[in-house]
């Protein structure tokens, strides 16, 4: 997955029917990234129907034994998807079941190391080293950084060389996409910021002209 328009829109809060709306609309976004609540109330019948129109990244962040991890991985892959996110302190084992699967489908794994929200600075955070080295080790694809905190950022990409950062919490929970994208951020997932806004497609395109600007 090569950075294009570095955009990846999250549709995590809105029918089916929207999201392949949206998905139509945004053709730009280089990913839609879904989440439980679509897949909940519409099936992994969401994930067929929007792969035939972008790249799926699923953040299901699967955080399980690596037998329940390989099943959740390969119900994703199997819908189309062709990343999904996954939790880091798991460990190597349960984190590389992950990965083991991504591989047959030729998908990757994105690994969750820090979270956008306040809360993550009281536990995860503090681990942020150790998850890299733990995610390294896996095998996995990308990385989950904080769009909330751009410094977080910078402090990943030195860790993680040239692997994908992945960087949410952009808009509506106070990230900067250029800020992001700066601190070494290769895709900025933006969901409520557009799906909510009067003029998605127009939100969608600033974001875009915002990080190649």
């Amino acid at each position: 997955m090569r950075p294009r328009s570095r955009l990846v829109v999250a549709l995590d809060d809105v029918s089916l029917e929207r999201a392949l709306e949206l998905a139509n609309l945004i053709p730009e976004a280089d990913a839609l990234k879904i989440n439980y609540p679509l897949v909940l109330r519409h099936g992994l019948e969401s994930v067929r129907k929007l792969s035939k129109l972008n790249t799926v990244i699923c953040d299901f962040k699967v955080a399980d034994i690596d037998n329940t991890n390989r099943l959740i991985a390969e119900a994703a892959f199997e819908a189309g998807a062709k990343a999904l996110i996954a939790h880091a302190f798991v460990g190597s084992d349960a984190l590389g079941a992950c990965v083991d699967v991504a591989n047959r489908f030729d998908a990757f794994i994105i690994a969750v190391v820090e979270m956008s929200h306040p809360g993550a600075v009281e536990h995860i955070q503090p681990r942020t080293d150790e998850l890299v080295r733990t995610a390294l080790k896996a095998g996995v694809g990308g990385f989950v950084a904080p769009g909330t905190r751009p410094e977080r950022i910078a402090h990943v990409r030195k860790l993680v060389g040239n692997k994908l950062i992945f960087a949410p919490g952009i808009g509506t929970q106070g990230g900067s996409a250029r800020d992001a994208v700066d601190a070494g951020a290769d895709f900025v997932i933006v969901g409520r910021s557009i799906y909510g806004a009067k003029d998605p497609v127009g939100t969608a395109r600033k974001i875009i002209s915002e990080v190649k600007s």
